[in-house]
């Protein structure tokens, strides 16, 4: 009997129910008018206050619910990344999720001697090309803070940089108005234009408040550049439970969504329908080494809840965290915590996932780290994809076929139906290794991270990254040359 095709489910958790999400939303819009928040920047307080809020006896300014939900209204539902040649790569909507790097990481560790040090801006460059050799990564962020270019300059050499050594989308980060603007004028000249641009971003901007509730002047430059520029911003809130925020989630979540909604209601009074990627962001602040955790299962649980909410309440794409760890090198603990990240930010359905390559709680970039971590990606989207299940899989002629057959040696290994598909219907990892012991140890008794530390290696030595043309090059070098003509 012919059996009916039967739809791929895909697995998927949740973490909160209806009552919870709107509890916690609910929450959020309490902070904001009664507690409510610094705002530093003069026209943007002046703007919040012509809109209908108030400013308290200590100078907080108060935020009606009824902005926060106009400002919901008017975000768009998806946001559109295109890749620096233009190709539509990152569509962030409903369940999309997409991988990428961090930024601003004080330290690296040397690909060829191990050491631990300083980042410099050629990092920077091999970071963004092994992104763009990954197959599971699919954005670029700076990976450090490099000591061999000025730092108030510093955001503006890595975004050249990044631009040259990799095709795909790329985030940002900006100290000011003033940098931000010469970031922008860089990724014009990539895609052919300020209104090529903004029709096909390959830019997202990253910025963030300090929490609890203060937002500063500079932060608020980016976000009205951004709102009228059209160009995708995020703001993340620093609501790390028990520093930033209160140490039980619930209330560090109410906090970072509150700071989230003052960021997108600012937006969207700027440039209503202008791009936003809400980012609630609640890690840890460990009690016992003062460090915010990346790899404890508490930033993986509240991503998946802000993820629900996101369902239930917001229908934003959202910003998230994965393939990060605590651990100092690449071992089992660097392993065990990307995983937990990577698996739950998927089946939480997250859409624009970050810091994939941070070891040391963030303090570290490591390309080992990032090489294996696009291999968890691999891993994870395979159990993501479900089953597929037709009369192909089921593939009853097959069963009856070999059964019918076996006293004359009839196997599944050398059935036509195995050749047709071994390849496709089973994930082959790379960096895994499933030999035989005997194998292995011929084969110099390699542990995980020296397969990690030669994928990358290999990738850098042989990947090729189409150029830009040579009009796009000499223009970026101009902005980066002052009026003097003296590199900054």
């Amino acid at each position: 009997m012919k059996q009916p095709e039967i739809n791929t489910f895909r697995p998927r958790m949740r973490v909160l129910n209806e009552e919870q999400a709107w509890a916690i939303h609910h929450a959020a819009l309490e902070i904001l008018e009664n507690t409510g928040f610094v705002m530093e920047h003069p026209q943007v307080r002046s703007m919040l206050l012509d809109a209908g809020c108030r400013i308290d006896s200590e100078g907080r300014v108060l935020m009606p619910a009824r902005l926060a939900e106009d400002a919901l209204t008017s975000a768009p539902r998806k946001i559109t990344l295109y890749d620096q040649q233009g190709r539509q790569t990152m569509p962030l909507v409903n369940g999309n999720f997409y991988f990428g790097t961090g930024s601003d990481t004080i330290f690296t560790i040397d690909l060829e001697t191990g050491e631990r040090r300083r980042p410099v801006l050629r990092d920077t460059g091999n970071f963004a090309k092994l992104v763009d050799g990954l197959d599971n990564m699919d954005f670029s962020m700076s990976m450090g803070n490099p000591a061999d270019v000025p730092i108030e300059e510093i955001y503006v050499h890595v975004f050249a940089e990044m631009v040259k050594s990799s095709n795909k989308p790329i985030c940002f980060i900006a100290d000011s108005g003033k940098d931000i603007a010469k970031i922008h004028e860089i990724a014009c000249l990539v895609a052919g234009g300020e209104d090529a641009l903004a029709r096909r971003p390959f830019i997202l901007n990253y910025s963030e408040a300090i929490s609890p509730l203060r937002f500063p002047n500079n932060v608020m430059e980016k976000l009205v550049f951004c709102a009228r520029k059209r160009i995708p911003i995020c703001l993340p809130s620093g609501c790390n439970a028990g520093g930033g925020g209160p140490v039980t989630l619930a209330g560090a979540m109410a906090l970072g969504i509150a700071e989230n909604l003052v960021g997108l209601t600012v937006h969207q009074l700027t440039g209503k329908g202008a791009p936003f990627l809400f980012a609630p962001n609640v890690s840890v602040l460990d009690m016992r080494h003062t460090v915010v955790s990346y790899g404890c299962t508490e930033w993986s649980l509240t991503q998946a809840a802000l993820a629900d909410m996101r369902d239930m309440i917001y229908k934003l794409p959202i910003w998230s965290f994965a393939g990060a760890t605590d651990a100092k090198t690449v071992d089992a603990q660097a392993g065990a915590e990307g995983m937990l990240s990577i698996i739950t930010a998927m089946l939480s359905r997250c859409n624009f996932i970050h810091d994939v390559g941070y070891i040391e709680s963030g303090h570290t970039s490591s390309l080992e780290m990032l090489a294996l971590a696009d291999e968890l990606v691999g891993m994870s989207r395979y159990f993501i994809d479900g089953l597929r299940v037709d009369d192909d899989t089921l593939a009853l002629d097959v069963i009856d076929r070999v059964a019918r057959n076996v006293s004359t040696g009839a196997i599944f290994i050398s059935d036509r139906h195995t050749f047709k598909h071994f390849k496709t219907t089973l994930f082959h990892p790379e960096l895994a290794d499933r030999s035989r012991f005997e194998h292995w140890t011929d084969n110099g008794e390699k542990e995980m991270q020296q397969r990690c530390n030669e994928k990358a290696r290999q990738i850098l030595a042989d990947h090729q990254v189409i150029p830009k043309s040579d009009a796009v090059m000499k223009g970026i070098e101009k902005i980066l040359v002052n009026k003097e003509g003296l590199r900054n």
